[in-house]
């Protein structure tokens, strides 16, 4: 646009502008091309891994610029929000976010006030709730009924605590008015083992965590907590169709960069990563660990940010929801 609107000077002065626009505060990406380091508030391993890797790899290829992954887990993703909050905000250091963020913040002192710029909501994670193969509950009815018939005796595992998944499990103990026990575990994995080995009446889990189960009827869905049925289970009801109406899990992974990072240089990133997530072998990969690509960015994702942010922290307060 610059060369357009002073295309009357001489050449020598042309190229000085130019210069000095990349140098500017607002031209910084030349700044962003050497190297990007997406952080993961988790260890290696899990989609949130798997997902920064991906697209750092495609990337790569696609715009030629070193790509490095970190992981820095702790305090339940805090230890890398808080040091991506400090990084200077010039593009070069990013991080991979779930909602979980949004619930830790609201629920730990922190020593620091973590601010970001939302970037993208990238990839959404279906999830669901299982009892065993065995268990004689067959719909989610059956399995609220049963819970509304004794009160506290049922319960229902899953990562926590004080995470966006027990946050989606109080929400739902309100809208069908039951009194179950949440077991929170480290991770889905640890989850669907205490399923399997009936140390916990069900499960509120990824889809991609029980798939290999499903097959051998070791494990049975009774509800997807989606919006919409997932393809890998045209059969089975949402939680909404089930008769808790708007009841949804929107389980995310999303980027975003320190707070103040230029909109020229947060516009790029989200067009980078957006044609990465894009790219059909990538997102065949990402599919096959059950992640699906759901690209929002800009001012729309951080108007999501907020409705969820508030929305977790009415439901943290009123279910007085702590952190360990």
């Amino acid at each position: 646009m610059r060369f357009a609107r002073w295309k009357f000077l001489q050449v020598g002065v042309v190229a000085i502008a130019i210069i000095l626009f990349m140098l500017s505060d607002h031209g910084a990406w030349s700044q962003v091309t050497r190297t990007i380091k997406i952080v993961v508030p988790v260890s290696p391993g899990g989609v949130l891994d798997t997902l920064a890797r991906l697209l750092g790899e495609q990337i790569r290829h696609a715009q030629g610029v070193t790509m490095l992954v970190e992981n820095r887990s702790g305090a339940s993703g805090m230890i890398a929000a808080e040091a991506v909050s400090r990084a200077a905000p010039d593009g070069n250091t990013l991080m991979i976010v779930s909602p979980d963020l949004l619930a830790t913040s609201q629920v730990r002192k922190l020593d620091y006030n973590v601010r970001f710029e939302p970037i993208c909501y990238l990839v959404s994670i279906p999830n669901i709730i299982a009892v065993t193969g065995a268990s004689p509950y067959w719909t989610l009815a059956d399995l609220l009924s049963a819970a509304r018939a004794e009160p506290g005796a049922l319960t229902l595992a899953s990562v926590g605590p004080a995470s966006s998944l027990q946050i989606a499990f109080e929400k739902l103990k309100r809208a069908a008015n039951v009194e179950m026990t949440f077991v929170s575990y480290p991770g889905g994995a640890p989850a669907i083992s205490a399923l399997l080995g009936e140390h916990v009446t069900s499960v509120l889990a990824a889809y991609s965590t029980v798939a290999g189960h499903l097959s051998s009827a070791k494990l049975r869905v009774l509800a997807v907590a989606t919006k919409t049925r997932i393809e890998p289970l045209p059969d089975v009801p949402t939680i909404a169709e089930s008769g808790y109406k708007d009841y949804q899990l929107d389980f995310w992974l999303g980027l975003v960069a320190p707070a103040k990072t230029p909109k020229e240089t947060t516009s790029r990133l989200a067009g980078w990563f957006t044609a990465a997530v894009q790219t059909p072998e990538v997102k065949a990969k990402l599919v096959a660990q059950g992640m699906y690509p759901a690209v929002t960015c800009g001012a729309d994702f951080t108007v999501f940010l907020r409705i969820q942010y508030d929305d977790f922290g009415r439901v943290i307060h009123e279910a007085n929801i702590k952190a360990e």
